[in-house]
């Protein structure tokens, strides 16, 4: 007896600064996140991919990626894309790319990575504000330096 619908398993979720594809067909990642340092907030990340791979099922799904806020209640972007997998020894690659994220306050942000409404994984995201080192001028402020 031949299964109809197996429910996938997620082989890996990573996020990155950006993902691309090669003429093979096989992908590039670029920046692997473990961890987002910025000088200050609120700040705008430019992009945000999120790189998920699914095997082991048979049918068709949808998968929704979530980026949560560090409330745990605030969804700051999803995306949901739809995909098959006609035999269970095949695989599918799935890139979702969040634009314009703006982090608001320093703090722990978490990716959700789901298929049919079944969560399969939730990693943390830590956002630390990490100002410039001693010794590194400052940033020119717009006003004139005063006089000693």
């Amino acid at each position: 007896m031949q299964p109809t619908r197996i429910l996938p398993d997620l082989q890996c979720s990573l996020l990155c600064e950006e993902i691309r594809q090669e003429v093979t067909g096989n992908f590039f990642l670029v920046g692997v996140i473990n961890y987002i340092r910025v000088p200050q907030v609120p700040v705008v990340a430019f992009k945000l991919s999120v790189f998920n791979r699914w095997t082991a099922g048979v049918g068709q799904f949808t998968e929704t990626v979530r980026f949560v806020a560090p409330d745990q209640t605030t969804v700051l972007r999803k995306g949901e894309v739809k995909f098959a997998l006609q035999d269970a020894a095949l695989h599918a690659t799935n890139v979702t790319v969040f634009g314009q994220v703006e982090f608001k306050a320093a703090g722990t942000y978490y990716v959700e990575v789901s298929v049919d409404d079944v969560m399969k994984l939730r990693y943390p995201v830590p956002v630390i504000v990490a100002p410039p080192a001693q010794g590194t001028p400052p940033a020119p402020s717009g006003s004139p330096a005063s006089a000693a």
